[in-house]
């Protein structure tokens, strides 16, 4: 890892930061909406930041591909992980809302981990448009056991696993931008109106899944640790909302670990 990591800092971090600038614009204008009472100086510190994270998320998904098993157990712990474990066996499966925090590519560990219970962990996933980089990235999250079920074809494969003996546990990426037609949540989100995916909340009432959410945080550079949090369904505020809730502290405790390059807030709201 420590070669990994001096590519990182060394060549693809000054690569993308100074000479390529990648989506630069799109990362300030984030960062500033996100943070109007920061100076200019601490959105300097932050994108600066969030370009060494991101590039240090290149060689780690990388690295992933060929990572021990103990040494993901080292570099990716997890809290309260057998709440989850549970839910699984007692109520036939669980849905987890994740997010672009930190190497999240390292979250598909997760059920190599406890095949011997039974838990199949289904990660849902966009096919990306570039079929060289789609078939990479299903290679490197396949190989830590698991299966990738493309989103379209996600409530078909639920009803299959429904039947089966397996204990499946969906993990979803849920930050991600809705279109215009399927922005059907709208809520204050680092300080802009936003809208939300709520695909897992309607799977989780069709299919009686209760849902997690995973809290990322980095105690030191290439170690991860995700805090399993149960999500109410009897809640005041619906599952989506508590998930944008805890998606908002999380980024607030440790801003460079998201992924301030998504046009996050590309279509406004339609009146």
């Amino acid at each position: 890892m420590g070669v990994h990591h001096f590519f990182s800092s060394w060549l693809i971090y000054p690569l993308m930061y100074y000479l390529l600038r990648y989506r630069r614009k799109v990362v300030d204008k984030n960062i500033r909406n996100a943070f109007p009472d920061m100076s200019e100086q601490e959105h300097q510190t932050l994108r600066k930041r969030f370009y060494k994270q991101f590039a240090d998320l290149v060689v780690e998904t990388i690295y992933g591909y060929r990572i021990s098993d103990r040494e993901m157990r080292e570099r990716m712990q997890y809290i309260n992980e057998q709440a989850l474990v549970e839910a699984c066996i007692n109520q036939g499966g669980a849905i987890t809302m994740l997010a672009h925090l930190g190497t999240w590519e390292w979250m598909a560990d997760f059920g190599r981990r406890h095949e011997t219970e039974g838990i199949l962990e289904c990660n849902v996933y966009r096919r990306l448009k570039n079929t060289y980089f789609d078939n990479l990235m299903l290679a490197i999250r396949s190989k830590r056991g698991g299966e990738c079920v493309e989103k379209d074809l996600l409530l078909r494969r639920m009803v299959q696993l429904r039947k089966s003996e397996l204990k499946p546990m969906y993990g979803m990426l849920a930050d991600q931008k809705p279109s215009p037609r399927n922005a059907h949540v709208w809520t204050t989100f680092l300080n802009q109106e936003t809208a939300f995916l709520d695909g897992s909340e309607v799977l989780s009432k069709k299919f009686g899944l209760p849902c997690f959410f995973g809290y990322i945080r980095s105690p030191k550079r290439g170690y991860y640790t995700m805090e399993l949090m149960p999500l109410q369904a009897d809640s005041e505020l619906s599952i989506t909302e508590q998930y944008a809730r805890l998606l908002e502290r999380n980024i607030l405790e440790q801003p460079h670990l998201w992924l301030w390059s998504h046009s996050r807030w590309k279509y406004p709201r339609q009146s």
